[in-house]
């Protein structure tokens, strides 16, 4: 292995929820009279949670948020909690091919409920452990600010700059990036467009991944010079 350990978003990296998400949102603003498809919903919000969300959807809208937005995420919410969220394709291989001693973790900006209820749905529950951190549970300052990705690599107890991190949405990537760990953008997830590539290229990831199968290639090999 090129690194001492290994860091994961979750939504869009490990299960499909980016597509999901946003075309629930995309759905309701249209509803609401704010016509907007998944893919604009993407690009304004994916990766963002909690007040920087609210803030970007009341941007995109011109106005504060309508009455019924919470109650509208949080049906949405109860409903893909109850029935659960399919995995990115080859992410439970690539999780369980991974060596036994290798430190990993899940760095999110969703709940530790949410991570660890769909953990559990598609059998990923006990490969982390303790090692689940959330945005908004673990630090003052989620993302785009490295210090969620920080703090997982302290609770793994390996420096930053030894961790390889798993990310999907600009946003997260940003993060990562700034982190000082190594990044690769990976371009697996239904919510991936043809520009994708692109803007993580921009924001400075290391490599490209399309799917699983590069992303352990990429990892795999001699340790990185330091």
């Amino acid at each position: 292995m090129k690194f001492a350990g290994i860091i994961f978003d979750f939504d869009g990296v490990l299960i499909d929820s980016e597509y999901v998400g946003n075309r629930q949102i995309a759905d309701y603003l249209s509803r609401a009279g704010h016509p907007t498809t998944v893919e604009q919903s993407m690009a304004q919000f994916m990766g963002l949670a909690d007040q920087d969300f609210h803030a970007a959807v009341e941007k995109w809208i011109g106005r504060s948020l309508p009455d019924d937005f919470h109650a509208a995420r949080a049906a949405e919410d109860a409903r893909v909690m109850a029935e659960g969220i399919d995995p990115v394709a080859g992410a439970i291989g690539f999780v369980q091919s991974l060596p036994a001693h290798l430190p990993r973790a899940i760095a999110s900006s969703s709940s530790t409920r949410w991570i660890s209820r769909h953990l559990e749905h598609i059998g990923l529950r006990d490969d982390f452990g303790a090692m689940i951190f959330s945005g908004r549970e673990h630090v003052s300052r989620g993302k785009p600010a490295p210090d969620l990705y920080l703090h997982a690599a302290s609770a793994l107890g390996v420096a930053i700059e030894h961790c390889v991190i798993l990310e999907d949405s600009p946003v997260g990537a940003t993060a990562a990036v700034a982190s000082g760990a190594h990044v690769i953008g990976l371009c697996a997830g239904m919510h991936c467009a043809r520009d994708h590539e692109r803007v993580l290229r921009q924001i400075g990831v290391h490599d490209i991944a399309h799917d699983f199968g590069e992303v352990a290639r990429i990892i795999t090999g001699p340790a990185l010079p330091l």
